[in-house]
């Protein structure tokens, strides 16, 4: 079992920043690959950008591309989301996922352990 909590969150200008970060609590950290989703007043969730276990393979959704940065401290349990140049749109509940990275191949789009979210604004 994962325990996953986000925090970093809150309300910040148009053109501002926030790093989020996820502590997992697991034995064994480097076994998963890990990622942040998001989910807007209304639409469905989404995903933002994943990292694998190692930290070697970034992914970013088009929309945050050059803007947001996943990174990871394995001695630490640790993941971030580095958010630059906030835009309105980027106003969601931010969750971070894990799953197993051996898991990767046979169900590359599901993550099996989610955090409660964190709330972030972005007011124009």
């Amino acid at each position: 079992q994962v325990q996953l909590v986000e925090s970093g969150g809150g309300l910040v200008q148009t053109g501002g920043s926030l790093r989020l970060s996820c502590a997992a609590s697991v034995l064994s950290f480097s076994n998963y690959d890990m990622a942040w989703f998001r989910q807007a007043p209304g639409k469905e969730r989404e995903s933002v950008a994943a990292i694998n276990w190692s930290g070697s393979r970034p992914t970013y959704a088009g929309s945050v591309k050059g803007r947001f940065a996943i990174s990871r401290d394995n001695a630490k349990n640790l993941v971030y989301l580095q958010m630059n140049n906030l835009k309105p749109e980027d106003t969601a509940v931010y969750y971070c996922a894990s799953r197993l990275a051996i898991a990767a191949l046979a169900r590359p789009n599901d993550y099996d352990y989610w955090g409660q979210g964190t709330q972030v604004t972005v007011s124009s």
